[in-house]
Parts: structure tokens; sequence; C-alpha cells
């Protein structure tokens, strides 16, 4: 099927391409084509700046808080639109996939905010991606005011990840992969906007992978061109914004200057954040070796300044400071125990400054929200403590250094964990439950990139194994001798993308993009 709109082109390819067609009907896929003819070039323009970004930094740079910019953080008068109807308390978000039993979930676990994701916990299979936006049409459409139900948050997809299902041909001829963050956007916002004004609340976005201003920016104009293009109100959406790189983490108040007539506030996501920090860092020095994932818990010195920092950065501008994801399913053994954890990891956010948290689990939201409901009582938010006794330097960000060693369990775990994952998305699941946790894409992100890491710079374990190559393939033996096989399974193209993103010479930017083409996208 093919829709033209002037010269721009959208054609739908794949076995799938006709399902839900009350979704992909021809004036949302026009209205899709839109976006990709005023924005895509920009969004590959931001696209080219990260590798240059990256590259700078490799090459012996470090990041810092930019001078040109020095007059915005500098200028105490601005502020940032702010929560949205329905986005005034976010004590307690659940996070998860949009598929019908997910949703049902999310709707009745009795968190204030569902945040919808499209992203890491979301296989980009067609058939998802589609499935859900159907999901959420008709979750919102269910939707009444003041009938207690979460406010629907989207993640979308990052600028990076394309949609090999969509083709978009521009102006000049050029034929490419359409975005997957402007098709997941194109789409949702296209249906349900009036739907959700309807309703009491409104189009409302959580932003992932960010690495800059100028990205936050592009959203900012694709924002502004939408409410226009659909007639809604200028300010209508509202946007969150992950602070997951590296980079990100030193420009918070350019981020929220850039979508201040849209912004709600910013969220922290620990093992993206890792993940950037080792992809940045990963070929300079043994002084930017990580230890075991586990042990990086948010109270080492250089994640809590930057938990800090965050929490001041959002208060200073009006703006909302959310928590980081948990992710127990409180299956196992000591669920007690580990739920006492939790509670106390939610005290520690909510004593921070935080005014809010995330989960995966909606067995965590009443020990979630009892911590938030001891410290900010009736209060929606703690947006008026400014934090003004946080002070953070450029230093104390890339400071890693922690004095904890590598394991011979840690590394074991990072193979394990990352090849069961993989093999899971490549069946098209996303969410997974391994070893206790609820994980998604993140959690493989950082496990394979302390392989490559661990590799690449010729570390050891406690007790003297060097970390090669060769004791990769036999861990990854061992792996696969642990793990329950069947006829159908996928372990055998999971282990040959973690070879690839893991092993390899190069560092693939994601292994998400390293896999989606050749191994998810083949099978479908």
């Amino acid at each position: 099927m093919t829709l033209l709109i002037d010269s721009p082109t959208i054609e739908l390819a794949g076995a799938n391409a006709a399902d839900h067609p009350h979704i992909l009907t021809p004036d949302a896929l026009a209205f899709v084509a839109e976006l990709h003819d005023r924005f895509d070039r920009r969004r590959r323009d931001r696209l080219a700046d990260r590798l240059r970004q990256n590259f700078r930094i490799g090459n012996g740079h470090d990041p810092a808080f930019p001078d040109d910019t020095d007059h915005i953080r500098q200028d105490a008068s601005w502020q940032v639109a702010g929560p949205g109807p329905g986005l005034e308390d976010r004590r307690v978000i659940i996070s998860g996939p949009v598929d019908t039993a997910s949703t049902r979930r999310a709707l009745t676990s009795g968190a204030k905010v569902w945040l919808a994701d499209l992203e890491d916990g979301t296989s980009p299979t067609w058939r998802n991606l589609a499935g859900a936006q159907s999901t959420l049409a008709a979750a919102i459409r269910h939707q009444q005011p003041g009938d207690g139900s979460p406010t629907i948050v989207l993640r979308p997809r990052g600028w990076h990840m394309p949609e090999r299902h969509v083709q978009y041909t521009d102006r000049a001829g050029i034929r490419r992969d359409a975005s997957g963050a402007l098709v997941d956007f194109g789409l949702y916002v296209h249906h349900n906007a009036q739907a959700l004004i309807a309703a009491g609340r409104g189009p409302y976005f959580s932003l992932p992978k960010i690495e800059g201003a100028e990205e936050a920016r592009l959203w900012n104009d694709v924002f502004a061109f939408t409410e226009e293009r659909l007639g809604m109100p200028h300010g209508t959406i509202r946007a969150m914004v992950l602070i997951e790189t590296l980079p990100a983490a030193f420009e918070m108040e350019e981020i929220l200057f850039a979508l201040r007539d849209y912004c709600a506030g910013l969220t922290a996501g620990r093992w993206d954040y890792l993940f950037s920090i080792i992809r940045a860092y990963r070929g300079r020095s043994a002084r930017f070796v990580l230890p075991d994932r586990n042990e990086v818990t948010a109270s080492v010195p250089f994640l809590h300044a930057y938990t800090e920092l965050l929490v001041q950065t959002c208060h200073r501008r009006g703006a909302h400071a959310i928590g980081g994801l948990t992710t127990a399913v409180l299956d196992g053994r000591d669920a007690a125990g580990e739920l006492d954890r939790i509670a106390a990891d939610k005290r520690r956010e909510a004593e921070e400054g935080f005014d809010g948290t995330w989960v995966a689990n909606p067995r965590l939201v009443p020990a979630a929200e009892a911590e938030f409901d001891a410290v900010l009582g009736a209060d929606p938010s703690q947006r008026d403590r400014q934090r003004g006794d946080v002070e953070v330097t450029a230093h104390q960000l890339i400071d890693v250094r922690i004095g904890r060693p590598i394991t011979t369990a840690g590394v074991h775990d990072n193979v394990s964990t990352t090849i069961r994952y993989l093999e899971s998305w490549l069946r098209g699941v996303g969410s997974v439950v391994i070893d206790g946790q609820l994980e998604d894409a993140s959690i493989a992100e950082i496990s394979r990139a302390q392989v490559w890491q661990w590799v690449h710079q010729g570390q050891s374990t406690q007790d003297g194994t060097p970390i090669t190559r060769g004791y990769i393939e036999r861990t990854i033996d061992q792996v696969l001798r642990e793990v329950a096989r069947h006829p159908s399974d996928r372990y055998s193209d999971a282990v040959e993308i973690f070879r690839e993103v893991a092993l390899g010479d190069d560092f693939p930017a994601f292994l998400t993009l390293a896999a989606y083409d050749r191994y998810l996208i083949a099978s479908e």
C-alpha cells in the first residue's frame, strides 16, 4: 500500500503489513509521512552528532558542562511547563510492554502513571508494535475522567531505531527505513490525542536515549508542529526525558530549556546510563572499567552525583524528578527480604528529593507508594525542595572508580543474562524474567558492554583468571548447558549476536540495531 503526499511516500512492507487496518489508516500514515518530511533529515543529522561526540570522548576529550550554554544555566528566571492534567502526582509509575495482559495489569495496578513501553521493554516486531498501538487505542477509549486508572505515558523508540516495515521515500526520491520514533509517536498521537484530552489527560511521552539538547529541541519542534497540525492548543503535549546517556547528564538544564513548553521533568535510567559510560570510555584506560554490575548501586559516588544533580536541576526549573526503575518480581524464597530492600531503596529516593519512582511489577506499587507517602504526605511532589546543598562537578560524574573487583560470578551473570535475554527478544518477548528480575533490553546492553570492555582492557577476575575471548567462549558453553533447550528456541542465534556485540573487534552502538534486521525481521 502506497500513499502519496505531494512527493514524499510512505509504504508498508512485510507479511503483517495489512494487520490492524484501523490503526494503519490513510490519514494516520499521511501524518507519519509529514513528520518524516519535516523532521527526518534533522534526526539523521543528530545521529551524526552522536558519532562525533562519542569519537571525541574516545579520543581523550571528556564531556563538560557546555560553555556556550552557560547563560541558560545562569538565568534563574525560566521554568518548564510542568505536569499536565493527570501528571501532577507521579509518586509511583508502573512500566511495562503493551500487550493485552500487561495492559490489564498496569491499568489495575494502583499506580498513578503507566509508562507504556514501546522501547526497551518491547521486542520490535511489527506484530508487537502495530498490536501495541491497537491495544493502546482501545484502552484509552475505555478510560473515563476520574475513574482512578493510571495516566498513560508512551515511551516511543529512540531516535536511532529504524522501522523496516515502514519505508519513507523523500522529495529527492531517496528511499529509507522510517524512524521508529516518528512512527510510534505519529500513530499514537494521531489516533489518541483527542480521546486522551476528553478523558481529562493528554498525549504524554517519555523520551529515551536523548544525548543532548539539540535532540530535545528536535522533539520540541515535532510537538509544536503536531499540535498545530492536529488542532491542539500549544502546550497540550507533555514529555519526560530519560537521562540515561553520559552526554545528557552534562546538559540537563539545556534539555529542560529546549523542551520548556512541554517538559514535565526528568527520569533516572541507571542501566542505560552505565552502558553509555562504558560505550564512551570503552577504549580509554582501565580507570574507566566498572566491576560486577550488581556492585554498581545507586549509592556509589558517581551515580549518587548524577541523581543529586538530576533532582536539583529539575526542582530549580519546576520539573518533576523521577527515580530509578525497580524490576524485582518477588517470586523467590527471600521475597520478604527483597521487599524490605526495595522499600529501603524507595525510601532513599524519596528522602533525596525525588518526586516519584517507577516499578515493573504491580506487587511493588504499595511498597513504593508507602515510602513516598511518608515523605510527600498529601503533597503531589516536593518540587519546592530546591537542594541548594548540592554541588556536582564534571569530574564527579565521570570518576567511576569504586574499588570493587570483577568476579567469576559477575562474568557468568553477564554472559548468561545477555544470551537469555536475546533468546527471548528474538522470539518477540522484550520483557523477560531473569533471575528474579523483570528485565528489558537495558540489562543486556550493560551486560554485553561490560564483557566487551573487560576483554579488550585485559581485565582479570578476583581470583586472577584473565578475561579473554577463550574464557568467555567457555562461559558461553556453560550457559548453554544450563538453559532448557527446545527445537524452536533461538539460543543459537542469540549466541551469534552475543559474539558479535560482546567479542567482536568493533563495538556496535546498540545490540538491538545489530540484531534487528539480520535476525528479528528475517524471522517475521
